[in-house]
């Protein structure tokens, strides 16, 4: 007889490919209806960004179509995503499920072009997402969200003034950008960029968030220190570019978070090689080959993605459209969605630990 236990029954043996558990004992299929011939039901996945999405979906639809007498099988998909745990020794921040460090050991590879684009491709996915710009002294992601000229405001809220951030691309932003004038360096000591960053953490209006994407400063200094300690983290994300002396700083602020009992989610290898507008069919190794991927089998942590360098995404950068709105079909926008899904992936696999 075709009921719902009968349907829940045919998909137990299918599994979450990350989580490698069972749909029906996550509580991933709800909502089972039977319309003579036909069955339909939910299923909540651990995320919007999930990469494997198209692949469970037609392992459910075949897993039912089992059944005798089943014709049709809809399914409707939606996305639960989970709470990173809580830790005794660090406050959580209201209403945001994971924080995820986007950091690198040496300036210059790209970060946070990397931080940008991942937010937004979680947001274009449907996950709620914010940014923190927490490169103090260079802070550029509003440049690069196009947000350079926007003005946010501070309002009293009911633990005192908070700040509400700017929004563009389905993704929320603060940055010291906001603070201060263009051409005003920020000469702090450690003590102010560690009050600055706790207030971008707990006095901003963020909302129901479920990825807060935190670009951080180059290097292993009071940032990323304040950030490991402060609040429980879903990551990092470390980002490199093949070139020697890149990887040698990489593999130092990775073992960074490491010692902070940070979870390494990967590596991001950036400008892994370039593609020349007038000859896309080509690859040109700038800065060597293969350099993220053997550190990340050195170090035992996952390769995330290699993203190529294509003029689109500078222009993408400085005009302020982000490359995987702008140009989403280019080979480094693909790149950066499929590590943004990576990325996602590793957070669900970590909450469910």
């Amino acid at each position: 007889m075709l009921d719902t236990q009968s349907v829940l029954e045919v998909l137990r043996p299918v599994q979450d490919p990350e989580l490698q558990k069972s749909l029906v004992d996550l509580n991933m299929i709800r909502n089972v209806q039977i319309e003579g011939d036909k069955v339909s039901f939910t299923l909540v996945l651990t995320t919007p960004a999930c990469p494997l999405r198209e692949f469970i979906v037609e392992d459910c639809q075949n897993a039912v179509k089992q059944l005798p007498g089943v014709e049709s099988v809809e399914v409707e998909v939606t996305a639960e995503t989970p709470q990173q745990k809580s830790l005794p020794d660090r406050q959580s921040v209201p209403g945001i499920k994971n924080i995820i460090a986007v950091s690198s050991g040496k300036g210059g590879v790209g970060k946070s072009s990397v931080a940008v684009n991942i937010a937004v491709a979680l947001a274009d996915k449907g996950a709620k997402v914010g940014l923190l710009d927490a490169d103090i002294y260079g802070p550029n992601a509003p440049n690069m969200l196009g947000l350079g000229n926007a003005n946010v405001m501070v309002k009293q809220g009911t633990n005192g003034e908070v700040l509400e951030p700017a929004f563009n691309y389905g993704v929320k932003l603060v940055s010291m950008a906001f603070l201060i004038d263009p051409d005003q360096p920020v000469i702090w000591r450690g003590p102010m960029l560690n009050g600055i960053i706790r207030q971008f953490l707990y006095q901003v209006e963020w909302g129901e968030l479920d990825y807060l994407i935190v670009d951080m400063p180059p290097g292993t200094g009071d940032a990323q220190l304040t950030l490991a300690q402060a609040v429980p983290m879903a990551g990092a994300v470390i980002v490199t570019t093949p070139q020697t002396v890149s990887l040698l700083d990489a593999r130092r602020g990775l073992k960074m978070f490491q010692q902070l009992g940070v979870n390494v989610l990967g590596i991001v290898e950036n400008m892994s090689y370039f593609i020349p507008p007038d000859l896309p069919e080509k690859k040109y190794d700038l800065f060597g080959s293969g350099g993220g991927e053997k550190t990340a089998q050195e170090l035992n942590v996952p390769l995330l993605g290699c993203v190529p360098l294509e003029i689109s995404l500078r222009e993408g950068g400085d005009k302020g459209i982000p490359i995987v709105i702008a140009e989403p079909d280019s080979a480094s926008a693909q790149a950066l969605v499929s590590v943004a899904e990576q990325v996602a992936a590793k957070v669900s696999i970590a909450a469910f630990a």
